[in-house]
């Protein structure tokens, strides 16, 4: 599969595509970030945006094909949120606090709303409400059993004031060679209703949800397993490399260049008008670009291209105009 970066075109896509995409016509509010960060900021009915940042997560992590994942889902900060600023009697919380040895799915949420000193608090029903609400999305959106309601889980960051939630990677036998990668979260996020107020004059609450892929870590992990399996990190998405052993070939090489372009190939080439060929190839090895073309008095003459795999080093004289064709065959096989 051909990369683009470090990853492969796919995981790019699906990253950016889910990261750039237009907000759906209800959310006017949203701010879609052009960087590893999503947020929906905005006064909506409860638990949509959530449960659209939860479906986006699990767009983006099975986009980027690192293996199985679960996101672990709680309340931010349980007794304290449910005693001090719910105003729960401490026994309710401390019944709550029961469960935060149990993780599970919607089943978990159906139990706590049958134990009966839950059952009877106005605010512990509104919060499961909540809850059970959003695994119904969830499930609608087919991602119910990658998320696990699990309140152990706690976020340290203050500004959290509801649902937060982490994502992590699950251990899978490594395989002869290999080091268990042990990164912890590739993604959380969670609903922060009261951190815009902060910074505005008059205090305005602008209630968000929010979430964060942590691309240095994913590229932390493509990168290691790319090495366990002696595959090259590729640093550039360019296909082929326009080269020439002369001088005064310029002209020659922006023919050839606008030729792979106009065909949806990835070239580039070097902006000197006279480089050595030694530095070209080089470069080519250096950058890991597959493909070469080269043209020269000797190609000129005859009517050919040659075309050199890098790795290989092997060259084959192609006519000029079959190259493109050619090089295109090579790329789709590769």
């Amino acid at each position: 599969m051909p990369l683009l970066g470090l990853l492969p075109r796919r995981a790019w896509a699906s990253l950016l595509s889910q990261l750039l995409r237009p907000p759906c016509a209800s959310c006017t509010g949203a701010v879609r970030c052009q960087s590893q960060d999503f947020d929906i900021a905005g006064q909506f009915d409860p638990m949509i945006p959530d449960a659209e940042c939860l479906k986006i997560m699990c767009e983006i992590l099975s986009g980027l094909q690192l293996g199985d994942f679960l996101i672990k889902m709680a309340w931010k900060d349980v007794r304290h949120e449910m005693v001090v600023k719910k105003g729960l009697a401490p026994e309710v919380a401390d019944r709550i606090g029961d469960y935060v040895q149990c993780h599970g799915g919607v089943s978990l949420v159906e139990q706590m709303f049958q134990d009966p000193r839950l059952s009877q608090n106005k605010q512990a029903l509104e919060g499961l409400g909540d809850l059970k609400l959003l695994f119904e999305y969830l499930t609608l959106f087919g991602i119910a059993d990658k998320i696990s309601f699990d309140l152990s889980l706690a976020r340290g960051l203050d500004y959290y004031t509801g649902v937060i939630y982490e994502a992590m990677l699950l251990q899978t036998p490594t395989q002869a060679g290999e080091e268990p990668l042990n990164v912890g979260s590739v993604a959380a996020g969670g609903r922060y209703d009261g951190l815009v107020g902060m910074f505005d004059p008059k205090g305005h609450k602008v209630p968000c949800v929010g979430l964060s892929i942590g691309v240095e870590r994913i590229f932390y992990i493509v990168e290691q397993r790319m090495k366990t399996k002696g595959e090259k990190v590729r640093t550039t998405e360019t296909q082929v490399f326009v080269a020439t052993p002369q001088k005064n070939f310029l002209q020659e090489r922006l023919k050839l260049i606008a030729e792979l372009w106009d065909s949806g190939i990835k070239a580039e080439m070097l902006y000197k008008n006279n480089p050595k060929l030694l530095t070209q190839l080089h470069y080519c090895e250096s950058t890991g670009i597959p493909l070469v073309v080269i043209i020269g008095e000797q190609e000129l003459k005859e009517g050919v291209i040659k075309i050199r795999s890098v790795a290989s080093r092997e060259e084959v004289a192609i006519k000029r105009e079959n190259f493109v064709a050619e090089i295109q065959k090579r790329l789709s096989e590769s």
